[in-house]
């Protein structure tokens, strides 16, 4: 017997360019995920939730979710194995995540950590803002997925989920699986400057950015201050530079990290720059190309997110409708 595929969802905000971290840290492991053959996936471009913090100017909201949606398929993830669509394109998502604010109490929502770190550092106090967490929650139970790749941080959010699944359970019936993390392992890359990689700083390789702007950023980025001549002895295991270099360098030579660190003089940081610009641009030389073709096409872009959206309309349907008949909601009669 053909064992059954799980149920896996995952999404990212077209809050900007997708960068180098977004590709260690999710789009990377989504893709090797869907190779496996063992989940029935539901990517999702999550606009919405891109409103919570960028509501005053939505003029670039369209155009990130094209960019998004070429990244995704460009990076290996397949339109005819996986879903990819926008949520708000299922608006199964919406109804969801308002009968859920019904029966979950205000304090689940205030103690989420991320709420609580962004409300004092961004300001924001908006509703929407409160109850990102759980449309969050809708996002993943409205396709009663199994799964849920996350990293260690995002953890609390997935337990409220499992918390908002019980609670469902305990006033009206079982529906939904609680859904269990797939806690990702990857590569945690510093941004070009040495500190935590983030859109805010603006410190982070973009993977649509174009060779001349790579460029721009592997030569200005920060290596190691200690290190002031050839002969002075480096610390590579702390330059972003050597870092890089180890996931995207095929021909990076085995005794580098040990020349750097003695002080070798046929080791320099310049050179390792103008080395680890050539193994960036070899190495996503075919993403670039096919996310040039996608993004020049948005018919087909188009007809991409609309089959996902297909897809995640039947699956989301099926689950509003167990949703309202456990809820005991209007149905007409004739």
């Amino acid at each position: 017997m053909t064992e059954k595929k799980k149920i896996l969802l995952s999404g990212m905000q077209p809050s900007g360019a997708l960068h180098l971290g977004n590709y260690e840290g999710a789009l990377r492991n989504w893709v090797e995920l869907q190779n496996t053959g063992k989940y029935e996936m539901f990517n999702c471009i999550v606009d919405w939730h891109a409103l919570t913090s960028g509501f005053e100017s939505t003029e670039q909201l369209v155009p990130r979710i094209y960019e998004m949606a070429a990244d995704y398929i460009s990076a290996g993830l397949d339109p005819e194995k996986t879903a990819i669509f926008v949520q708000s394109q299922v608006k199964e998502h919406a109804e969801l995540h308002l009968l859920l604010s019904m029966i979950i109490p205000t304090p689940w929502l205030e103690r989420v950590p991320s709420y609580k770190e962004k409300a004092e550092s961004l300001g924001l106090d908006s509703y929407g803002f409160l109850g990102y967490p759980l449309l969050q929650s809708a996002d993943i139970i409205v396709y009663r997925a199994d799964v849920v790749p996350v990293g260690k941080d995002q953890l609390p959010h997935l337990e409220l989920t499992r918390e908002v699944v019980r609670r469902f359970h305990y006033l009206y019936g079982d529906v939904f699986p609680e859904p269990q993390a797939l806690v990702t392992k990857f590569q945690v890359l510093p941004g070009t400057d040495g500190k935590k990689m983030s859109k805010t700083y603006g410190n982070f390789i973009a993977l649509g950015d174009p060779p001349d702007i790579v460029k721009k950023k592997v030569m200005s980025m920060f290596t190691d201050q200690t290190k002031i001549h050839k002969t002075d002895p480096g610390h590579p295991e702390d330059c972003p530079v050597y870092i890089y270099r180890t996931i995207y360098d095929a021909d990076l030579p085995a005794d580098l990290a040990d020349k750097c660190s003695s002080g070798d003089p046929s080791v320099g940081c310049v050179g390792c720059k103008k080395a680890l610009l050539s193994a960036l641009i070899d190495y996503f030389a075919d993403f670039r190309e096919r996310r040039e073709e996608l993004l020049a096409d948005k018919a087909q872009l188009d007809a991409f997110l609309e089959s996902g959206a297909d897809r995640a309309r039947q699956r989301a349907s099926e689950t509003m409708k167990l949703v309202r008949e456990a809820m005991h909601m209007f149905k007409p009669e004739m």
